[in-house]
């Protein structure tokens, strides 16, 4: 299928109204045409957003076909009929299962062994039952057992409703708490909750206690941030002997705890807020743990007597390593699990803390994930975690920390005869315009012969300092089994190789991302893995500005983009603090309201950058109800894009009426949405 089997139908794609809308700032002035667009009672909004679907979908009629069949092999790869591995909390054993035919989880436990009868706590399929979208948040088992605290989301909008159950009746106890977000934490007294409130704009910004089976009118009121910058969470220390409220915002954090065994108590601040100064704390004994970039740009470990906590009592456990991120610790009741990145890749620690002793954790590949899994037992010697690499299915292993012993409980099943021989995964490094080296990963089938010829899929992130997880993908082989190769940029503004990796990337140099990105498509070139009209490239949000960005830059580069959910809009947005995220993104990319960050950000902005030239193939996506990228910021670049691109390539807006930013929910609608993505790529790549 080539793209004239597309162009073919002669369809006219939608023509957005233009309305010019003035914006004025540090003696600049812009006209936005598109600005109307954030007015969802304006009924041309949805009138437009419709005809972009109806577009969409006739432009992509011709490959109904090839999604069915990328729909079928990638669900034909899945046990849909599943089991976790069971995690044990006290004396029972907490698990969740999947059904054939069914989207949603089961949640389940069984007390006392795993051949104990089977006692279903929660069935997400009778919950979102009749509805166009369910999300699960919230769900926490009381100390006791007895009850279960759960939240859900119908729209995607990200606001859930908590409800508690009473797992002795299997009956809802009577309130209901709208607004909240996800995190949460039970006291010790089996009756008191710690919740947040989110603001007008999705930001958590309200702590409450609540006692359950009472009104919630008369929940108290713990703490409100005032401050749009930071966000509020609460959760519980392993050892259960603290709650523990954080305050953040991008590059600042501040903590509270409490006893949990006297939930009416106050509060106490373990070191007032720093501009620039994070921290975390976890708590063993009589110290609190605190990981903190104080002085340190890739974080130290220090401790604190739980009565003494501000930081002129902290004393050096781990100092600061220039060529070593310590990315964070767990506490057990005999030992320290030290996480760190070293030359780009995730490793651990295991310090007993009797004994004094170390030992490390080895994993065999060149690039892979590593994570820890559920482990909510303090008085424990095993750490559960799970490893996967592109092409090592995610494997859940249990870990003697006090023998180095590692017990495979689950290796995700792939059902089709997949071997992992057959496929062959790489680490290399492009060269950045600076000189600086680039990770990549990289998979393809062992009988693809690396060569120019080879379409290949890059995808990237670069922001918030997140690493971009290197996992398996079951739904992947059905891009490799057809030849295409698939890597992944390791930009900076992402975590990957440390705190530094991460602030050459943001701020006032931010453009690094993009040049990185740009780099490593260019090497890919140069090194003959690909040819530019057989490079399709993919990114969502923050990673759709990465397509954005990178598209203005360089269309040249790339035959087809997938930005999906993309954070285009970026001057615009950011200085609008009434929207979710915004003013907490002035310690990403700085503040607009400075003339020196506006010129900056607004150099790069890829809805500002649009101009008159040819751009590539390109798949844009959104969510109607989505609270972190407004739908309006895909909408308009789209709008933008139709009236000023040179080409005659294809152009599609796909905005999913029914959710948010992580698109469908539940297992089958998100692999049509994915089966359709594919299709995409592929006709358009030829």
């Amino acid at each position: 299928m080539n793209q004239n089997t597309f162009l073919s139908h002669q369809i006219t794609p939608p023509v957005a109204e233009v309305h010019p809308h003035v914006l004025e700032l540090h003696g600049d002035r812009r006209v936005d045409n598109y600005f109307w667009m954030r007015d969802l009672d304006n009924p041309q909004v949805l009138a437009y957003l419709n005809a972009e679907n109806a577009y969409t979908e006739a432009i992509m009629q011709p490959t109904q076909e090839l999604q069915a069949d990328l729909y079928a092999e990638m669900l034909g790869r899945i046990q849909e009929t599943d089991l976790s591995v069971p995690v044990r909390k006290d004396d029972y054993y907490y698990y969740s299962r999947t059904e054939s035919g069914q989207a949603y989880a089961i949640h389940c436990r069984k007390y006392g062994s795993l051949d104990a009868p089977e006692e279903v706590l929660l069935d997400e399929n009778q919950l979102a039952s009749g509805e166009d979208f369910f999300s699960l948040g919230i769900f926490e088992v009381s100390p006791n057992h007895d009850i279960l605290a759960y939240a859900i989301d119908t729209n995607g909008a990200e606001r859930y409703t908590l409800y508690f159950l009473d797992l002795k009746t299997g009956k809802l106890f009577p309130e209901t708490i709208e607004d909240v977000y996800y995190s949460f934490a039970w006291a010790n007294d089996n009756r008191t909750v710690f919740y947040t409130k989110i603001d007008d704009a999705n930001r958590p910004f309200q702590l409450y206690s609540h006692v359950v089976n009472t009104p919630t009118d008369a929940d108290k009121l713990i703490y409100h941030e005032s401050d749009d910058s930071y966000f509020l969470s609460v959760g519980k220390t392993r050892s259960n002997a603290y709650i523990v409220m954080e305050l953040g915002s991008q590059i600042t954090s501040e903590v509270y705890v409490l006893d949990a065994n006297q939930p009416q108590g106050k509060f106490q601040l373990i070191q007032p807020r720093i501009h620039g100064i994070e921290y975390d704390i976890d708590h063993h004994g009589d110290y609190f743990y605190i990981v903190t970039n104080e002085e340190a740009i890739n974080f130290k470990l220090m401790k604190t007597p739980i009565n003494a906590t501000s930081k002129e009592n902290w004393q050096t456990v781990i100092p600061h390593r220039e060529n070593i991120m310590l990315s964070g610790i767990s506490l057990f009741a005999n030992h320290l699990v030290i996480y760190e990145r070293i030359n780009g890749l995730p490793t651990a620690r295991i310090r007993n803390l009797t004994n004094h002793t170390e030992q490390a954790i080895t994993f065999p590949e060149p690039a892979y994930g590593f994570f820890e899994d559920a482990n909510p037992e303090f008085n424990t010697n095993i750490l559960r975690f799970t490893y996967t690499s592109l092409i090592t299915p995610p494997s859940v292993f249990d870990y003697n920390m006090d023998t180095n012993q590692r017990t495979l409980k689950k290796a995700t099943e792939v059902l089709g005869g997949y071997d992992p021989h057959q496929y062959i995964s790489q680490r290399l490094m492009a060269t950045a315009q600076d000189g600086t080296k680039i990770p990549i990963s990289i998979v393809y089938k062992k009988s693809v012969t690396p060569n120019a010829q080879n379409p290949l899929f890059l995808t990237g992130y670069g922001s918030y300092g997140y690493p971009y997880p290197v996992t398996f993908s079951s739904n992947l082989l059905s891009l490799l089994d057809r030849g295409i190769v698939y890597a992944i940029a390791h930009v900076r503004g992402g975590g990957e190789m440390g705190r530094k990796w991460y602030e050459d990337g943001k701020f006032l140099r931010k453009k690094n991302t993009f040049t990185d990105f740009i780099s490593c498509a260019e090497y890919l070139i140069q090194e003959n893995w690909t040819q530019a009209d057989k490079l399709a490239i993919s990114g969502g949000s923050a990673g759709g500005l990465l397509m954005g960005a990178v598209i203005n830059m360089r269309p040249d580069l790339f035959k087809v983009v997938v930005a999906a959910v993309p954070f285009v809009d970026v001057v615009t947005t950011i200085l609008d603090t009434s929207l979710p995220l915004s003013a907490i993104e002035w310690e990403e990319w700085g503040n607009p309201n400075d003339p020196a960050y506006y010129e900056y950000i607004k150099s790069y902005s890829p809805y500002d950058n649009v101009t008159a030239q040819a751009y590539p193939h390109l798949l844009i996506t959104a969510g109607l109800n989505d609270p972190r990228v407004k739908y309006w910021e895909p909408a308009k670049w789209t709008a933008k894009l139709r009236t000023l691109k040179t080409d005659d390539n294809i152009l599609l807006l796909k905005t999913n009426m029914d959710a948010g930013h992580s698109g469908a929910s539940g297992r089958y609608e998100s692999l049509k949405e994915l089966a359709f993505e594919y299709a995409f790529v592929l006709c358009f790549l030829g």
